[in-house]
């Protein structure tokens, strides 16, 4: 098996592995407030989370070199990861994923003013009709836009945000700064609203939250294992596999069948961002590269991203396309 052979089939697995985890946050979603399910999903992430941190050696303090920027970051991965949570317990499971799907869109727009990026006419004409297709999803006018599809809307601009902003002051600021003060502020911002929305959990809910906890651990170790065996051009357009995934999950688990319109508006997002994801991987048509740089799954801040454990750990990155 070649070595992208070999990463495509890590990644594959682990956005199935992140596809259950999402099943598993959309039935408690159905029972608890998604404040609740954060408040415990990052509680239970930070053993393995520190595990990883442990591995840092790099000397310095906790002191952030950008505290606007990570200010800014902190606060859209806070977001990001209660509306994220939420639209999964609301909304279909492809639904939600299509929508989140043009956060790559988003990547590409905010690369302009963030990075100082240049996108020529090509890859605006995709942003474009990327965007198009996420109408197709919503259909204003044809359906009552809930709160959950404007809830899936701001987890896609928050994690865009997110994930420039780590591309911004990456090269400057620790990672382990960077993974920490997003975990530490949701856990702390849920702690304070909890009570309001608490519901005692049984020991069996409370172990499906560890499942979640695991499970994401699980998925990011594939992933960075998917990019040190291949291209990151080969490995990217792997996350669009978790439409199959929720397509599939949903039918089993909730009875739910994916409509021609999010079909439709689906594919249309992914046909635009597997074009950008090309574009950038040709070389000179992308300084900053900044939607192939972008290696975890949407932002949630409930777990460290696959990028920063990549660099804590002094891993090889990705060769480039």
């Amino acid at each position: 098996m070649s070595s992208n052979a070999k990463g495509a089939v890590f990644a594959l697995i682990a956005f199935g592995v992140f596809a259950t985890h999402d099943v598993i946050v959309k039935i408690l979603g159905g029972l608890y407030s998604p404040i609740q399910i954060v408040f415990f999903s990052v509680l239970l992430s930070f053993p393995l989370a520190t595990v990883m941190l442990m591995q840092d050696a790099k000397p310095g303090t906790l002191v952030p070199v950008h505290p606007w920027w990570l200010a800014l970051r902190t606060v859209a991965a806070v977001v990001t990861g209660v509306s994220a949570f939420y639209a999964f317990s609301v909304l279909p499971l492809a639904q939600t994923y299509a929508i989140l799907f043009a956060s790559p869109l988003l990547i590409t727009v905010l690369a302009i003013p963030v990075l100082g990026e240049k996108v020529r006419l090509r890859r605006w004409l995709a942003v474009i009709v990327g965007l198009i297709g996420v109408l197709v999803v919503l259909r204003p006018g044809q359906t009552v836009l809930s709160l959950g599809h404007l809830a899936a809307l701001a987890a896609a601009i928050g994690g865009a945000l997110a994930s420039i902003i780590v591309r911004k002051i990456g090269s400057e600021e620790r990672p382990v700064v960077m993974l920490l003060y997003p975990m530490v502020a949701n856990f702390v911002l849920m702690a304070c609203a909890l009570p309001f929305v608490y519901k005692p959990m049984p020991v069996e809910h409370l172990g499906m939250l560890a499942i979640i906890a695991l499970f994401a651990w699980i998925a990011s170790r594939l992933v960075i294992a998917a990019y040190q065996a291949g291209e990151a051009a080969i490995i990217a357009p792997m996350q669009y596999s978790q439409i199959i995934w929720a397509t599939g999950f949903g039918l089993l688990f909730f009875d739910e069948t994916i409509d021609g319109p999010t079909a439709l508006g689906a594919a249309i997002i992914i046909a635009s961002g597997l074009y950008i994801v090309l574009r950038e991987s040709r070389s000179g048509a992308s300084e900053n590269t900044p939607v192939l740089r972008t290696r975890s799954r949407s932002e949630t801040a409930t777990t460290p991203r696959v990028s920063l454990f990549m660099r804590i750990a002094g891993k090889t990155p990705p060769r480039k396309a």
